[in-house]
């Protein structure tokens, strides 16, 4: 498939997980692919995994939740590639603990890097999509941003603005032919997910109407749909690979 061929993508956060599965996705399906990460090692490794299946992509170093490195990004999509096409705000962090021992740092950080930087994202990626009247935006949110997690509330509450922002965004761009769409994956065997406890993810596992938890390919496969001509009308919509754990 080459459903993408001729158009550039932004991904955060791809240097693993989620991320880098959907910037493989990308790429396979024709996108030249910006890589960004706050780890250039791990960027750096996603290109080369892209590369040696003859695709293309390059790696920058960024911290989402900064302005200038965001800026930084995008700047050389434009450079190296041309203006960003597909912008896909994945990167997050997790942190596990319980409200009462919540610091305002923990809270500050959490939303800084989910809910900060997508808008950050979003507000350098629109202004060149309005001028061509063209363009999508896919936000990584989360199962948790709809039905909450225990010793996740800053976690939860920065994953449901992202839903908020999206459905806002939405509305305001979806005539000036800008897509906004979030996706919000379950529990998903990755790097995060396995630096929650054991206990948690046991206990979770059990809920599940399948009973285990997805693979970041699985999300790959939602935002590539979302990504394409397939889905022109949805907008604002929040998908959910996420094993069953929450129907819409």
């Amino acid at each position: 498939m080459s459903r993408f061929k001729g158009q550039n993508a932004i991904v955060t956060g791809a240097g693993s997980g989620i991320g880098r599965a959907i910037a493989n996705r990308l790429a396979v399906e024709g996108a030249k692919v910006v890589i960004n990460d706050i780890n250039l090692q791990r960027a750096q490794q996603t290109v080369s995994s892209i590369a040696d299946l003859g695709y293309v992509a390059i790696a920058c170093a960024g911290d989402i939740s900064n302005e200038q490195d965001i800026n930084a990004t995008f700047d050389l999509c434009e450079q190296a590639f041309g203006p960003c096409d597909i912008l896909v705000n994945n990167a997050g962090i997790v942190q596990q603990k319980p409200f009462v021992d919540l610091s305002v740092e923990d809270w500050d950080r959490m939303v800084a890097v989910h809910l900060r930087g997508c808008f950050l994202g979003c507000k350098r990626a629109v202004p060149s999509m309005l001028a061509r009247k063209s363009g999508s935006i896919i936000n990584i949110a989360s199962q948790l941003g709809q039905i909450g997690g225990v010793e996740l509330c800053h976690y939860s509450s920065a994953k449901a603005g992202i839903i908020g922002l999206t459905k806002a965004l939405a509305r305001e761009l979806s005539k000036q032919g800008i897509r906004v769409n979030a996706v919000a994956p379950g529990p998903i065997n990755t790097e995060l997910v396995m630096d929650l406890s054991q206990e948690w993810r046991t206990a979770k596992a059990a809920t599940l109407p399948q009973g285990k938890f997805g693979s970041p390919e699985d999300v790959a496969g939602t935002v590539a749909f979302l990504a394409s001509s397939d889905a022109r009308i949805y907008v604002g919509q929040t998908l959910g690979p996420n094993s069953g754990d929450v129907m819409l």
